[in-house]
């Protein structure tokens, strides 16, 4: 589907910010609906910049998925922090995520002086408030008052779907008059080899513990599809650091690696609506996110 002919309505880009493990991700696919953006307990699991479609009769809503701004230590660091930071350049509105459960500190300071810089609205966004009691969300609050002066608050979680509507609610009054960026049918900008690519990333992730997880790269090889059975065919080649750790993902007698693909295969079944086979290969590459040519094949930060 096109966009159709020019129709003004309220519409804008709204970056979703915040230190890595705030609930960004989560709280993006709870209010769009759907799976456009992978999750985990892993912090700095977003490496990439998405942008997802909130169309509602009167307005358009952008969600500017990022990654967590932090501290870089390694050249893939400094490539997600980058696409972050480009991120606050080319929106309307920030929303600035604070994790209710976890204390406001140095890291949300560090993240609310670049929000700053930007001088654009921000909306104080409160996460997980289903997991924090009343007292605990009020307290962080009062912290969060101290490092940023926002437009608009809201306090909500998206693992439950409390408050999500006051988020869109927050956000419309501060976006300007314009046409509708994208397609009312459209969810997300995110290529379909790209999410794939992720749903592999995400089950390694969800599985695996301890240095493997932030050394792990997933690439897309192929795609294959058989239009009689309806059927795809995807060859996938998940990247390490260490023999270790190609050890570890592989599991004994692969069985670590099946699950990854067990899980994975699920998710793209309903990704691309058909049956799927997932082939999956583990290599590795030696201090690969220190490499910013492997970086940028893998299409993290502004590789794409």
């Amino acid at each position: 589907m096109s966009v159709s002919a020019y129709e003004e309505v309220t519409s804008g880009f709204v970056a979703v910010v915040g230190r890595p493990n705030a609930g960004k991700s989560t709280l993006v696919n709870a209010i769009v609906g759907a799976k456009v953006a992978i999750t985990s307990d892993t912090p700095q699991t977003t490496r990439h910049r998405l942008r997802a479609v909130i169309d509602r009769e009167d307005a358009q809503v952008v969600l500017v998925d990022t990654p967590g701004l932090h501290k870089a230590v390694d050249a893939l660091g400094e490539q997600v922090n980058r696409s972050s930071l480009l991120a606050l350049a080319d929106v309307d509105v920030v929303a600035l995520c604070i994790d209710s459960t976890a204390p406001v500190g140095s890291g949300d300071r560090w993240v609310a002086e670049r929000v700053a810089r930007g001088n654009r609205p921000v909306v104080l966004v409160l996460t997980k408030a289903d997991a924090a009691s009343q007292s605990r969300v009020e307290s962080q609050l009062a912290r969060a008052r101290e490092i940023v002066t926002p437009a608009a608050e809201v306090v909500l979680s998206a693992r439950t779907g409390f408050n999500l509507e006051a988020l869109l609610e927050a956000v419309v009054p501060l976006l300007p008059r314009g046409p509708r960026f994208f397609p009312r049918d459209m969810k997300t900008d995110q290529p379909v080899e790209v999410m794939l690519a992720e749903l592999v990333r995400e089950k390694v992730l969800r599985a695996t513990r301890d240095e493997v997880p932030h050394a792990v790269g997933v690439q897309l090889d192929d795609i294959e599809y058989d239009a009689r059975r309806d059927f795809h065919t995807i060859f996938a080649t998940i990247y390490v650091e260490r023999e270790s750790q190609k050890g570890i993902i592989i599991g004994r007698g692969g069985e670590m690696i099946r699950t990854v693909g067990t899980r994975a295969r699920a998710d793209m079944e309903r990704l691309m609506g058909t049956g799927v086979h997932l082939d999956l290969r583990v290599k590795v590459k030696k201090d690969w996110r220190r490499d910013a040519s492997q970086i940028k094949r893998f299409g993290y930060g502004e590789g794409l």
